[in-house]
């Protein structure tokens, strides 16, 4: 269940990252869940810097960390696209 759990949250935080941060990018549903996951364990290792870790538990924050994670790796994606 962890997993699902992970992959939903990983598309909702790629999809807000995506929505927030216009422009143009062509990738697909399977890239944006990739790029909302990693964003979420960027996201995460931060939470985990700041607060302490209680694991099993649903934190509104960390789906906030996450989308802001997610923003930072697609900015990184479009530079690294870019040149």
């Amino acid at each position: 269940m962890h997993i699902i759990g992970m992959v939903i949250v990983g598309l909702i935080a790629g999809a807000l990252a995506r929505l927030l941060m216009p422009g143009k990018d062509p990738m697909g549903i399977i890239m944006t869940i990739i790029l909302g996951i990693a964003g979420s364990f960027v996201g995460g290792f931060i939470a985990t810097l700041i607060w302490r870790n209680e694991t099993g538990t649903f934190r509104p924050g960390g789906l906030l960390l996450s989308v802001l994670g997610a923003i930072l790796l697609l900015f990184l994606w479009r530079m690294m696209r870019r040149n």
